[in-house]
């Protein structure tokens, strides 16, 4: 669920682009800007950004200070995380979902509209995302535990899910691919100079 909703909402990216595409060119090239186009790319990178938390959190992505973390044998991880899942996380995402929603009725029965342009975008709905984040924060937080029980009792993580290789990984691979090949090659040479092969 949370890798559909991630990359449901990845698609805002494209239409951020063109919002900040069609401001530029209208501001610069017909000295007409908008008088919503700021409005549109801040709630757009917004939706963007919390939408997203679910997948980062799906895919261990969110920022850790994992310096010791790493050198840890993976049932100690795991304890450690189960541990501040209760202790931060869950208590966290029940604040953030309760005040969230409170935030939002509060925005939505006045009506809330933004105060950054003149025309004024009503931006209550964008402040509804709020608690239905931290509902999808709390139910991949579930996941997340049971993740953390099966490495306890295997000692191993379970495989994630993955979209995405970091560059610097497929750059790594590729060279030591074609290093092995280069290595097969003068082999190969090195047996047809001497008759082996």
């Amino acid at each position: 669920m949370s890798a559909f909703i991630g990359k449901l909402f990845a698609w805002s990216v494209v239409v951020l682009t063109l919002t900040v595409t069609y401001e530029i060119v209208a501001r610069k090239l017909f000295t007409a800007p908008t008088t919503w186009g700021y409005d549109v790319s801040y709630m757009l990178y917004g939706t963007l950004f919390m939408m997203a938390g679910g997948y980062a959190l799906s895919r261990n992505g969110h920022v850790r200070g994992d310096f010791l973390y790493r050198n840890w044998a993976p049932r100690t991880q795991a304890g450690l995380d189960l541990v501040l899942y209760f202790l931060f996380f869950f208590p966290a995402m029940i604040a953030f979902v309760y005040s969230g929603w409170f935030f939002f009725e509060a925005s939505m029965a006045q009506n809330e509209r933004s105060m950054f342009s003149p025309t004024g975008p009503v931006i209550w709905p964008f402040k509804g995302l709020i608690p239905v984040v931290g509902v999808l924060l709390l139910i991949q937080g579930f996941a997340e535990v049971v993740r953390c029980i099966q490495c306890l009792q295997t000692g191993e993580w379970p495989q994630r899910l993955s979209d995405v290789q970091e560059l610097e990984q497929i750059i790594l691979a590729r060279a030591e691919e074609d290093r092995r090949l280069a290595e097969m090659r003068r082999a190969e040479d090195e047996g047809l100079r001497h008759g082996d092969v």
